[in-house]
């Protein structure tokens, strides 16, 4: 038995029977574009996330209202928890010792900056930030320069703004000094933010940080005045000891017994990656469940191509048999024929799906990542898909009886 010459006589196959075998090859590779396509997309999403939330540090940690991702009912009970408010910052900041520093953001959606005659879309994010913000997330000024604590506690009129707001206001000019407006208070421009681009398809330029003070005095409203804390231990050794520490003095801030479970969340790092990978994990998996079941049905039509193909080779085999081709040889050149034709409908729908997530990663600004695990998967899948139904056809062909083979018009 040549394995060569079998592989070569499924590719005549799709030479002679183009349509049926294009239909068929179709079927497979829509069911691993599937496949591919989630699970390259969902890869390369957790790997921009991942590498966000690495440039945070790993000894940072954070206290939010409610959960970062609630998928379930709950949110009546998250709802009526006490907001974190900004003395509830300050009181952290007196009392936290396993600590570095103790930051604070808020922030409020759809507003309108302006500036002379110009003005943005009502859709950039404002947000209230205290000096230690920039470090804490990562947000690294272009130029001018950050807050100050003295900033903070004079509630001085200053803004840092991002790159969209820059290029809507002042295409040609230089922005810091500048006066801008938001909702009739004005504030002067001492710095730009670095440019980062979107992430997932929202861009981290579009926004303006003033001052916490100045943010709870005018912006934060009944629904928005909730801070979200971020606080660096001393070190990744501490993470722990510190998260202790913090969930202590929140306890004793909320004034909860000690049989009363915590009214707010602490995450770390880690803790919010493995939520967001469990979350997108159902992505994958969905792909993946909706390729196989494509494939199934493409796997009735490669027995559908083999029977076929034995059908019109009988004469074939039995030239074969009576020159003393063994039954397992026949039997494995079928089954090689059936996986070959798995392997090319597969080869194409892995491309597919690498192009597919290529181009929705780039309307999304996110690093294509080639999933080795799902590509290795789709390969296997597609050869237990021409062994399982290749199988029977070849078996079909094996045992026909040579003489009655050599007498088939």
């Amino acid at each position: 038995m040549n394995i060569g010459e079998s592989i070569y006589q499924a590719f005549d196959s799709v030479r002679t029977n183009k349509l049926r075998t294009f239909l068929t090859l179709l079927s497979i590779s829509i069911g691993v574009f599937a496949i591919i396509g989630a699970g390259s997309l969902v890869d390369s999403i957790n790997g921009s996330v991942f590498s966000e939330m690495e440039a945070l540090g790993r000894n940072s940690f954070f206290i939010y209202r409610m959960p970062a991702l609630e998928m379930g009912h709950n949110w009546r009970k998250y709802r009526k928890r006490k907001p974190i408010t900004y003395s509830v910052l300050k009181e952290l900041k007196k009392k936290m010792t396993l600590s570095e520093f103790v930051t604070a953001h808020g922030f409020s959606m759809a507003n309108t900056i302006e500036y002379g005659e110009n003005s943005t879309d009502p859709d950039v994010n404002l947000m209230g930030a205290d000096e230690n913000f920039f470090t804490a997330q990562n947000v690294a000024i272009y130029r001018g320069r950050p807050f100050t604590q003295e900033d903070i506690d004079y509630n001085r009129n200053f803004a840092v703004i991002g790159n969209d707001i820059v290029v809507k206001l002042f295409p040609n000019i230089d922005p810091l000094g500048k006066r801008i407006k938001i909702k009739n208070h004005s504030y002067t421009v001492i710095g730009v933010l670095e440019a980062k681009g979107a992430v997932m398809g929202e861009s981290q330029d579009n926004r303006v940080i003033i001052p916490l003070t100045e943010f709870l005095k005018y912006y934060a409203s009944m629904w928005e005045y909730d801070l979200f804390i971020t606080i660096k231990a001393i070190d990744y050794e501490t993470l722990n000891d510190a998260i202790d520490e913090a969930i202590g003095i929140m306890r004793s801030i909320r004034n909860l017994k000690p049989w009363q479970e915590n009214d707010f969340e602490v995450e770390t790092n880690e803790s919010l990656t493995e939520q967001f990978a469990s979350f997108t994990g159902f992505l994958s998996y969905f792909g993946a469940f909706s390729g196989i079941i494509a494939l199934i049905a493409a796997g009735v039509g490669i027995m559908n191509i083999m029977l076929v193909s034995v059908k019109e080779r009988t004469r074939e085999i039995g030239i074969r048999k009576a020159v003393g081709a063994k039954r397992r040889w026949i039997l494995t050149q079928f089954i090689i024929e059936a996986i070959t034709l798995c392997q090319i409908g597969g080869f194409i729908g892995i491309i597919m799906g690498l192009i597919a997530s290529a181009f929705f990663g780039s309307l999304m600004n996110i690093k294509l990542v080639l999933p080795y695990s799902w590509v290795i998967f789709s390969i296997i899948i597609c050869t237990l898909l021409g062994l399982i139904f290749g199988s029977y056809p070849a078996w079909k062909a094996a045992k026909l009886d040579p003489i009655d083979a050599l007498r088939y018009e």
